[in-house]
Parts: C-alpha cells; sequence; structure tokens
C-alpha cells in the first residue's frame, strides 16, 4: 500500500501546479459528494421512518378499533372475517403485511400465510402489556417499518354478553408493516440531484484549480513546486556553507532568516526568526547597524561578546517596493590579531627606514662638512649626534624595561621625527619586565594609541605637533595594572563622537571625515580582555586616550 501510494505521489508530480491542484480540488470534490451521499441516505431513512411511521401507525390504530376485529377476537373466537379485513387493507393502503395476533400472541390471520399460527414477533416487550410500538423490524428476510397496536375490548351498547370480558381488555395485537428502501432504490431517488451537484461542483472546482493555479504562478514568479523545493534547498545549503554570517530582516523589523554563523556571532537565541529587534537581547550599536541607522552601510565595525565584526548591509526590493534588509556579518578577530603581529614587523621595518634616512642625512651633513675643510666641526657633530642618541636609548632603557615596549617607542620616535612630530616621553613614565604574551597585548595598545596620536598631530597646523606618552605601573599585586596616557596636539575628537569612538571603531585620524577602523576597536577589546578599559578626553590642548589594563611581570611566566 505504502508502494502504491509513493507511485501515485511521483505521478502526480509531474502534472503542472494546475494540474495538481485540480487533481486535489476533484478529490476533496468527490469525498465531499460522498460523504453527502452518505448523510442523504441517512436523512432520507429518517424522513421515511418519521412520515411512513406516522401512517402505519394510523392504519394500525385503525384496525385495532375495527368493530369486526374486536368481535372476532373476543371469546369464543371467530376468525370468519378477517381474512377480508386484512386483504382489503393490504390492497388499499399499500401495505407488505398484515397480522392479527389474538391475547397469547399467536398470529390467527396475516397477509403472509406462513405466519399464521405462529408467534407474531414483538417490537418491544412491552406490547405484550398492551403498549403500541413503531420501529424497523426485520421480517420474512426483509427489513420493514413495523406499526403494532393493541386491540381493546369495546362492549356492543345493543347487545351486552354476560360472558363479555371488562372493557379495555387486550384481545390481541394488529401488526402493520411496509418494506423500507434498499440503498440502491435511495439512491436511484437521490441521483438526479446528486449528479446534478457532481456537475456544479467539477464546473466550480476546475474553475477554481485554474484561478487559484494563475494567482499562485503570479505569486511564485512562474515557478512549478519542484522547482520552488529546489530553490529553497539550495538556499539553505548556501546560507548555511556560507562561512559570513547572514542576517535578513523585513519591513517590520522582524527577522526572516539567519543562519547558523550569524547566530552563532550574535550570539542570539535559537529561536530568532520572527522576533523583532527590539526583542532581541543586543547592544544599541548592533541594532543601529542591523537597523541601518547609521547613516553608512558598508564595512561597520561592530565589537559583540568579545569579536570584532565587520558587517555590510543592504536594502532589499522588488519593483519599487521594499522588502526588508539584508546584512552580512564576518568576525575579523583573528584578522585583527594577525594585524597586530605584523604590525609589530612593519614597526621594526619603518624604524630600520626611518634610522636609514636619517643616517643618510647625518652622512650627507658629515660628508659636506669634510669637503668644507670642518673637521673640528665634524667631530663635534659626530659628538652631538652620538650623544643625543645614546640619551634617548638610555632614557628609553631606565624608564621602559620591557624590551618589546621599548623597542615599539623608539621605532614611533623614528616615524614621528620623519613626520615632523615630536614624540615625548613624560618623565614619570614606569614600566617593568612582562611577561611575552603581555608585552605583546600592551605594545599593540600603545601602538594603536601612538599612531592615532601622530597621525592627528601631523594633520594639525603649526610648528608645535607634538605626541606625549605616559606608562604608569602599579606593581602593589601579583597581577599589576598598567595604565598607558596617549595626548597629542591634533584637532581632537568631536564632541559628539567622543563616546561612540570606540563604539563605532573610529580611528583619530578619520574621526571628523567619517572613516571606519579597526585600530581603536581593537584596542578597547585588549583592555577589555585584559580587565581593563580605553576612554578619551578632550582637552583644550587636543586630546588624551587613556587605556587600562592588568598584566603579569616575566618573572611569573619564567616559574
Amino acid at each position: 500500500m505504502k508502494v502504491e501510494f509513493v507511485v501515485v505521489m511521483r505521478r502526480l508530480r509531474r502534472f503542472t501546479l494546475a494540474g495538481q491542484l485540480l487533481v486535489a480540488q476533484m478529490a476533496i470534490l468527490l469525498t465531499v459528494l460522498v460523504a453527502v451521499a452518505f448523510v442523504s441516505l441517512a436523512q432520507s431513512e429518517a424522513t421515511f421512518t418519521r412520515t411512513e411511521g406516522r401512517r402505519v401507525f394510523a392504519i394500525a390504530e385503525q384496525l385495532a378499533s375495527h368493530p369486526l376485529v374486536r368481535q372476532e377476537l373476543a371469546p369464543p373466537q371467530v376468525v370468519n372475517g378477517l381474512p377480508t379485513i386484512v386483504q382489503g387493507a393490504i390492497t388499499q393502503y399499500g401495505l407488505a403485511l398484515v397480522s392479527v395476533a389474538d391475547a397469547d400472541g399467536v398470529v390467527k390471520d396475516s397477509s403472509d400465510p406462513t405466519a399464521e399460527e405462529q408467534a407474531l414477533p414483538l417490537g418491544s416487550p412491552r406490547v405484550s402489556e398492551g403498549a403500541s410500538w413503531t420501529g424497523a423490524m426485520e421480517l420474512g428476510g426483509r427489513r420493514m417499518l413495523v406499526a403494532q397496536t393493541p386491540v381493546l375490548f369495546s362492549p356492543s351498547r345493543d347487545l351486552p354478553q354476560p360472558t363479555d370480558p371488562a372493557p379495555g381488555t387486550r384481545l390481541g395485537t394488529v401488526l402493520v408493516a411496509v418494506e423500507m428502501p434498499s440503498i440502491v432504490d435511495r439512491l436511484r431517488g437521490a441521483s438526479s440531484y446528486l449528479l446534478t451537484y457532481l456537475g456544479i461542483a467539477l464546473a466550480l472546482g476546475g474553475l477554481g484549480s485554474w484561478v487559484l493555479a494563475r494567482w499562485l504562478k503570479r505569486q511564485t514568479l512562474g515557478l512549478e513546486p519542484h522547482e520552488i523545493t529546489g530553490l529553497a534547498e539550495s538556499r539553505e545549503a548556501m546560507l548555511f556553507g556560507l562561512a559570513e554570517g547572514v542576517v535578513a530582516l523585513d519591513t517590520s523589523n522582524r527577522i526572516t532568516l539567519v543562519n547558523n554563523v550569524a547566530q552563532r556571532l550574535l550570539d542570539l537565541p535559537e529561536r530568532a526568526v520572527g522576533m523583532s529587534m527590539s526583542d532581541l537581547p543586543i547592544g544599541p550599536r548592533l541594532r543601529e547597524v542591523l537597523l541601518g541607522e547609521t547613516g553608512d552601510e558598508r564595512d561597520q565595525v561592530v565589537l559583540r561578546r568579545g569579536k570584532v565584526l565587520v558587517m555590510n548591509r543592504m536594502e532589499v526590493a522588488k519593483d519599487g517596493r521594499p522588502l526588508g534588509s539584508v546584512t552580512t556579518l564576518r568576525d575579523r578577530t583573528e584578522l585583527a590579531a594577525l594585524e597586530r603581529e605584523i604590525g609589530s614587523f612593519r614597526s621594526t621595518t619603518e624604524l630600520l627606514r626611518a634610522q636609514a634616512h636619517e643616517f643618510a642625512n647625518q652622512l650627507h651633513t658629515i660628508s659636506g662638512l669634510i669637503q668644507l675643510g670642518e673637521y673640528e666641526e665634524v667631530v663635534r657633530y659626530v659628538d652631538s649626534v652620538s650623544q643625543h642618541r645614546a640619551q634617548l636609548d638610555l632614557t628609553l632603557a631606565r624608564r621602559i624595561k620591557d624590551t618589546a615596549v621599548s623597542a615599539l617607542v623608539m621605532a614611533k620616535a623614528a616615524q614621528a621625527t620623519e613626520r615632523r612630530v615630536e614624540l615625548r616621553v613624560s618623565d614619570d613614565t614606569a614600566l617593568g619586565r612582562i611577561s611575552s604574551q603581555d608585552s605583546a597585548d600592551l605594545s599593540a595598545v600603545v601602538g594603536n594609541l601612538v599612531d592615532n596620536a601622530i597621525d592627528a598631530a601631523a594633520t594639525a597646523g603649526g610648528d608645535d605637533r607634538w605626541v606625549e606618552l605616559a606608562i604608569h605601573q602599579d606593581a602593589s599585586s601579583p597581577r599589576s595594572t598598567v595604565e598607558v596616557v596617549v595626548s597629542d596636539s591634533g584637532p581632537g575628537v568631536a564632541p559628539e563622537l567622543v563616546t561612540e569612538v570606540f563604539t563605532h571603531g573610529f580611528t583619530t585620524k578619520a574621526a571628523e571625515a567619517g572613516e571606519r577602523g579597526i585600530g581603536l576597536a581593537l584596542t578597547r577589546l585588549i583592555c577589555q580582555r585584559r580587565g581593563g578599559e580605553v576612554e578619551v578626553e578632550r582637552t583644550e590642548a587636543g586630546t588624551t586616550f587613556i587605556a587600562r589594563l592588568t598584566v603579569e611581570p616575566a618573572l611569573q611566566e619564567s616559574r
């Protein structure tokens, strides 16, 4: 049976959408018509029982009250006139069976000769007690509608007899029956209107199926069901096979689609589809990007659960009608870490390039002095350069004992000099040796903040362009807190961006232009991961960034 059902379903799939709808409609209509036919048969039987039941009961009452029937059933019983009464009732009323029984229930006369002198079948035990009954019974192998009525004695007023029984005494029972129509007879009688209903239903069903198929064709862009299924399966495979997250919203800002990558990156509930954006446990920045309230919808940087996410949003419309939006997001946390590592190598390269440029200038100066014959001036110039370099190295080495951070600051000093910016290291700077991993994170924080400060100072006008760096370490506990303070003489961050610069992932060099980056976002992420935070203050002289994070001494790493 299951195999046959599968074969039928495969054959149905070969039809077009209109054909499948027509077949389905016809099947439904036929089922309804069969149900209607059964209901009609049940109703016709109930109507026949109700109508004919009253008629046969009236006939039975009439026969039971006939004076000749009462007289012949009264003692002494003489049944000479009963056959005439029975046959007359059969002929006059078109009955199927008439039987007259005495008080003992023995049939004295019947239209069925085989029933005479036999026990009268009773529809109810109460009939033998003098009650009337009407209902269906099996008589002679046929199903009949039967009425049974008692014959009660009524004395003759003209000829009363001493031997007459008391008035109201049951003398016998009259049975009147008509044959009930069979199912075939009832169907034959109802065939005319059933066929009419079937024709009308088929016509309306066919027209409705055609109209519905045309409407569905327009709604599904002319695709058949198997094509729609294939597209849905392909879409699911594509969306859940992407390495990027995808979030789709409708015009009511409800999630209509979210793949597993987006659900994991955004930490959304399992049943996020159908939820409104206002019901999701997400921050204001992420909500603004998903709703397109940031103004720019390309490469938006968002921090979410310790991850750096880059999001792109696109409006979706069909025939000028907005359908919603689709936002893609990718995790750039690992890429940012890789950029941080590459940045350390870039810093070294920039240091070597800046030093080479500086040494080339110094060599040109020495070469010119030699050509002019100013040999004593050459000696003084070389001593001055050596003393300045040694003093810078000694100052950094004394204040910043961590080799990686010290080398980074030296590289940034060379870059700043090349861009005509003075990099100052505050006198109260103090940093001991820390673990290698903490050193890498601290170097990333210092490098990002100093780079942004140098860029901001270099773009400012005037001759006094400077960046000041201060690093303070609180070594009162095994895990010490390091505070990095970077100030610059640049134009500063706009007041309306002070509270949003880290949330939006702006860089200080692009804060005024509104460009985005991940330098400050990465800085904040590192500080938060290390149990700290980063903040920005706008001052009269420029901008000050303050970053705090916890580190471990290098001695604990060796242990």
